[in-house]
């Protein structure tokens, strides 16, 4: 089937946010409880390359649960390896045969457009996470935030155990950026002030 959406925005977002990352901003803090920038910086290099191989199917069959993020090693290549399994995961989703089928990433099947749009999810939400934890703008793309709230709008109240805290409560018209975090257990006025206390 033909794709629904292109991740290249969402990419280009992450990539951008990445890149304003310094060294000495990665033991900071981040909008996911316990988790610093080291640590979600690490995750996302797990999350492209998992959902990569779910776009090809390399995965299928093979996929397993990923390691909390603390309790991964980012490597020192982290600045060059990010944004070209961005460009990597971008370019899978891009051939028809992604959207077809039955395919798995972390060790959960879905059919692919479903896991196109976890994929999405994890891309966007966790760029904007970065994003705030190191003091950096963050935009995104307007037909990604409507993929996001179809797929999100009946998170049940207490979250989803291992994916989102519980839902947020946010106005009916707040803009469409904050009731996608919302969804997802975050504030939009997040700040790591706030965690240090």
């Amino acid at each position: 089937m033909n794709p629904e959406f292109d991740f290249e925005p969402a990419a280009a977002a992450l990539a951008s946010v990445v890149g304003g990352i310094t060294d000495d901003q990665l033991a900071a803090a981040t909008p996911c409880a316990d988790t610093t920038v080291r640590d979600l910086l690490a995750h996302v290099i797990d999350l492209t390359e998992a959902f990569r191989q779910s776009a090809t199917k390399e995965a299928v069959g093979g996929s397993v649960a990923p390691p909390p993020p603390a309790g991964r090693v980012l490597p020192a290549d982290w600045r060059g390896r990010i944004p070209a399994q961005l460009d990597a995961l971008v370019a899978a989703w891009r051939e028809p045969a992604a959207w077809d089928g039955v395919t798995e990433a972390g060790g959960v099947s879905e059919p692919a457009p479903v896991m196109a749009r976890i994929a999405l999810d994890e891309v966007v939400v966790h760029g904007w996470d970065l994003a705030k934890a190191t003091g950096q703008p963050f935009t995104c793309d307007a037909g990604h935030l409507g993929v996001l709230l179809d797929m999100l709008r009946d998170t049940p109240a207490e979250g989803v155990p291992g994916l989102f805290g519980p839902v947020v409560p946010v106005a009916a018209e707040a803009p469409a950026l904050e009731r996608v975090l919302a969804f997802t257990g975050r504030r939009a006025d997040w700040n790591a002030a706030a965690v240090l206390g």
